[in-house]
């Protein structure tokens, strides 16, 4: 194992004060670092040779939000894909009258160096022609992946009225800032699980192995309560068909007060250096927390070895460690 991976320790605060933690290894082998900060203001990187040294790694300010209109507030889970030959960051947020009217949207980098090249406004996703729905209301945690030469947009946003309902949402892709096809309902609010506080669902996430295509999900309001489902398909399936996706009867990852976890989710996939699957994932060390949990910064990034059942599915546990 690397000297590099040895160090690193799992199921414990990684990054301090940094939600909805994504992480991409660069092709070069520069591992990328991006999150939510607590001011949720603007958008920034880090870059490192390892997961190990992304904690200390320097963090760069590479967008900052909009004093009006559009952009302007609640900066939310930025996540860094290359896709067709160019860096895109895809993330949500409010304008700066009305912090909630959250949508998508996206920055292009300008060059192959997303710490120093110039990043340019996107704007939000394009719709597909005869798609009415998508992005008209309370929209955000876009990821995107690719499956069979395809590129897939998987997103959620609100329904209803009152509280309204958070759902998650695939669409085919045209190119990295437009959509092919009309939005295709992937999961709702069906369990009690996904009902505490806020009937949500929300963060995807995407791991290919196995000939499956693992989609985690994070549900609930954003404290203890907080935890992670998952969907699965056959990579040969119709990923547009919804019954193309099994749907986890229980949470495949929660709160653990024994090892003082609380809340874990909006979590996304890397390696470490000697190719072993990796979750990135935020969560609290406390149970208690202090004002509304939206606006406590005490989410913290943490690390889980990813490990692998007869079936070929992922087993999330806070018992994982390296063998």
């Amino acid at each position: 194992m690397n000297d590099a991976d040895k160090k690193l320790k799992f199921n414990e605060p990684w990054i301090l004060q940094r939600a909805d933690p994504y992480v991409v290894k660069a092709d070069d082998g520069w591992y990328y670092f991006t999150a939510s900060v607590p001011a949720y203001d603007r958008i920034v990187l880090r870059r490192a040779k390892s997961l190990y040294e992304l904690a200390t790694a320097e963090e760069h300010t590479i967008w900052t939000k909009h004093d009006v209109g559009e952009m302007g507030n609640h900066i939310w889970a930025p996540e860094m894909h290359f896709v067709q030959g160019k860096w895109y960051i895809y993330f949500g947020a409010g304008s700066a009258e009305d912090k909630w009217a959250e949508r998508p949207y996206i920055l292009e980098c300008q060059g192959m160096d997303p710490i120093n090249d110039e990043w340019i406004e996107l704007g939000k996703p394009v719709r597909a022609k005869d798609d009415e729905f998508s992005f008209e209301a309370f929209s955000l945690d876009a990821t995107v992946f690719e499956n069979k030469g395809k590129w897939y947009y998987v997103w959620a946003e609100k329904v209803g009225v009152g509280k309204q309902i958070s759902n998650l949402y695939i669409a085919e892709m045209s190119s990295p800032h437009e959509l092919k096809t009309v939005q295709v309902l992937l999961t709702t609010p069906d369990y009690d699980w996904e009902r505490i506080g806020f009937w949500v669902d929300e963060g995807p996430a995407v791991i290919k192995r196995n000939g499956k295509i693992f989609l985690t999900f994070s549900s609930s309001a954003t404290g203890p309560e907080y935890c992670m489902g998952m969907l699965v398909a056959d990579e040969n399936s119709d990923l547009l068909d919804p019954k193309s996706w099994d749907k986890s009867r229980y949470p495949v990852l929660e709160s653990d007060p024994d090892k003082k976890i609380f809340g874990p989710g909006h979590n996304s996939f890397t390696q470490d250096l000697e190719g072993n699957d990796i979750l990135v994932f935020h969560a609290r060390t406390e149970s208690e927390i202090v004002g509304d949990p939206l606006y406590n910064p005490n989410r913290h990034a943490m690390l889980m070895p990813i490990k692998w059942d007869e079936k070929g599915y992922p087993v999330f546990s806070f018992d994982n460690v390296y063998e």
